[in-house]
């Protein structure tokens, strides 16, 4: 039997004495052991803050999802190993599939999203706002990441996605982490934390793991420590309550599972190909995992004619599905996670039977394939009916975290948006119509009671991820029962790991900081034109200040033959009373046409490769024929790309700065322009 170990201080140490004996859920045969004891977790934390968050901290956003993308293509390879020992906690194939890869899809998506930030350790937030009417005092916020650790404590369902999907959000975010598993599945996690150890990507401190009992780990944490938990609303909200957290004021987020809700809208008929796809929807929900998912569908709404008819078709589809031994190729439903498990569930069944009925399968029996029923924790698919859900408060308490659904009438779609909303918050629920109005009333009535809402219908029934699939972009979390939090959703998610400071000062001084130029800055004359300047050469605020050119009649009349654009302010022969205008407006785009020519420097081949972009353009005063303008071109923020194929031309993006202002000096029109920039190195 395999006696799991910790990894703490760098090292892979077991804990002390027997440890808790963790089991196969197909066979009940011993698979390992695990024990924290004796771990000294003050020093864990100190270890992660004092190595692995200077180590990240030094790393830019770039660098940081850069190692994520090796770390995931280096996870990719040792598939094989991670799905044969994902048999054991009895997951099929698919179920195995959702939460390895997909775990490893999150941090691709992580890589991924270094694009959205800057080649720099910290971000700048939002918007710029001049604060003095000269221009010298502004404001801005900036982002940077937190001097503490994540501490990730996470469910029995997925020991793979639950682990990777939170640690490529605060590593992007330049912070380090320890996660705890559930123990019961954490043999899982240990052999995929043992190759993210083997992989050596990570720096040293940025990540450790305990197999066991947190023990006092969180009597430990500190302000600057971000905590998030997955698992049952009483545990989390045991965990919450720690005296010692609400006095250090440290952030913690909880993910909890809840009684979330499908809706078959009132628009649907059999004969529509939207009733199929809810009844597959509803078919997948209760058997992947086992049913074993904080997303799974616990309530099932139904419009009260229809309610024979759904019965019939779900009952259906769950006797199609073949439950046993996982590693059988025919098997579309394993076990439970072990026996314990299974009780647990059984004892919650016990409780909704005060007020349903079982309409399909058993309690007590379950026909398997290639499995013994007395060994594995496996269990029957069980739908129930409650024909009186206004007045059966269990159906909307009581979760049992397997394959177990109950189906429930309303008599108008208004009461369908109310029986959603006494689940009193859910991660998710899911509405299947081919009505855009009712699609807008569920959203808008039932949106305040739920983290995600699935719209479902034939048209995105080939693409969408499903009802229980979280997406690592979006936001996944829910509010009251669901536990409050928030995990992922993409840019917003790493901000969580990052302290939000309010910078007040000169835009030289905002510039200086965050490496970004600001508007009203103090720009480097450039004796050489910007264009001219490789990648490397560049600096943020170098700046060119171009020569004038005089704006005429003929010119406007031009562009408007050229365009196609005869908007009546663009024509002399216009009477302009009662317009914003006084007389004969140049085009927007003609300005900025014009100031391209102003400020490009076009005649010789130079470092600049190709200009892909303009962003936030913006018209401010109407520019009249015999107006002069120029351009303040200032070179704004700089991104290194890293090269895709050993052929590329190595390169970054510049962002510029494009101030076009008139002979009065006022501006006239403001944008950035993105262009790709040749760098010298290879």
């Amino acid at each position: 039997m395999q006696i799991l170990e910790n990894y703490v201080l760098g090292s892979w140490v077991p804990g002390e004495g027997e440890g808790q004996v963790l089991y196969n859920a197909v066979t009940s045969e011993p698979v390992a052991s695990t024990s924290t004891k004796g771990i000294d977790f003050a020093a864990m934390l100190h270890y992660g803050r004092s190595k692995g968050g200077p180590a990240l901290r030094k790393m830019t956003f770039h660098e940081r999802g850069l190692m994520l993308k090796a770390l995931a293509l280096h996870l990719r390879e040792q598939l094989k190993k991670f799905y044969r020992i994902s048999y054991m906690t009895g997951a099929t194939k698919a179920d195995s599939w959702v939460d390895i890869e997909g775990g490893i899809g999150n941090l691709f998506s992580y890589a991924s999203l270094r694009r959205k930030f800057p080649d720099t350790p910290f971000c700048l937030d939002g918007e710029q706002h001049m604060l003095g009417k000269q221009g010298t005092f502004m404001g801005h916020h900036l982002l940077v990441p937190k001097e503490g650790i994540a501490i990730h404590i996470n469910a029995f369902n997925f020991p793979v996605w639950g682990m990777l999907e939170k640690i490529a959000v605060n590593l992007l975010a330049g912070v380090p982490c320890i996660v705890k598993p559930a123990t019961v599945t954490s043999y899982l996690t240990e052999a995929v934390a043992r190759e993210i150890i083997a992989s050596g990507i990570l720096p040293e401190g940025a990540f450790q793991l305990i197999c066991g009992s947190a023990g006092n780990l969180l009597d430990h944490a500190a302000s600057q420590d971000v905590i998030t938990f997955t698992g049952s609303a009483s545990t989390g909200l045991l965990l919450k309550k720690n005296e010692h957290l609400l006095r250090e004021n440290v952030p913690f987020t909880m993910e909890a599972d809840s009684l979330n809700c499908i809706v078959l809208a009132d628009d649907i008929e059999p004969s529509m190909p939207e009733w199929d796809i809810f009844i597959k929807e509803v078919r997948k929900e209760m058997t992947l995992k086992c049913g074993q998912r904080c997303t799974g569908v616990r309530r099932i709404f139904v419009p009260a004619a229809k309610l024979e008819a759904v019965r019939t078709s779900i009952s259906k589809a769950l006797s199609q599905t073949v439950i046993g031994d996982p590693l059988n190729e025919k098997v579309r439903m394993g076990s439970l996670a072990g026996q314990t498990q299974k009780q647990e569930v059984k004892a919650q069944v016990q409780k909704l039977l005060a007020s349903s009925q079982v309409i399909y399968g058993s309690l007590d029996s379950v026909e398997l394939v290639g499995a013994d029923p007395h060994k594995g924790a496996f269990m029957s698919p069980l739908l129930l009916l409650n024909e009186h859900p206004f007045h059966s408060p269990e159906v909307h308490e009581v979760e049992a975290f397997g394959p177990v659904s109950t189906l429930m009438p309303y008599n108008s779609f208004e009461e369908a948006i109310a029986l959603a909303a006494m689940g009193k918050g859910s991660l998710v629920s899911t509405i299947v119509t081919n009505n855009a109005q009712r699609a807008q009333q569920y959203v808008l009535g039932a949106g305040a009671w739920h983290g995600r809402i699935l719209i479902l219908n034939e048209q995105c029934a080939k693409e969408n991820t499903g009802h229980g699939s979280p997406l690592p972009l979006l936001v996944h979390g829910g509010p009251g029962r669901a536990g409050g939090g928030e995990e992922m959703g993409g840019v917003r998610g790493v901000h969580h790991y990052m302290q939000r400071v309010a910078l007040q000062g000169s835009p030289d001084m905002i510039t200086a900081v965050s490496k970004v130029y600001q508007q009203g800055a103090q720009g480097i004359a450039s004796v050489v034109h910007p264009f001219r300047k490789y990648f490397e050469e560049l600096q943020t605020g170098d700046q060119l200040i171009t020569p004038k050119k005089l704006i005429t009649a003929e010119d406007i009349n031009y562009f408007a033959d050229l365009s196609g654009d005869h908007f009546y302010a663009h024509l002399a022969a216009t009477d302009f009373t009662g317009t914003m205008f006084t007389h004969q407006v140049a085009h927007g785009y003609l300005i900025m046409s014009i100031a391209a020519g102003l400020f490009v420097d076009s005649y010789e081949k130079n470092p600049v490769l190709l200009n892909y972009g303009i962003d936030e353009l913006r018209f401010t005063k109407p520019v009249y024929p015999g107006t002069e303008v120029y351009v303040r071109f200032t070179c704004k923020e700089k991104i290194r790309q890293e090269k895709k194929e050993a052929t590329d031309i190595p390169r970054g993006i510049v962002k510029w700065m494009v101030e076009i202002l008139d002979d009065t000096n006022e501006l006239v029109g403001i944008a950035t322009i993105l262009t790709m920039v040749q760098r010298k190195e290879a």
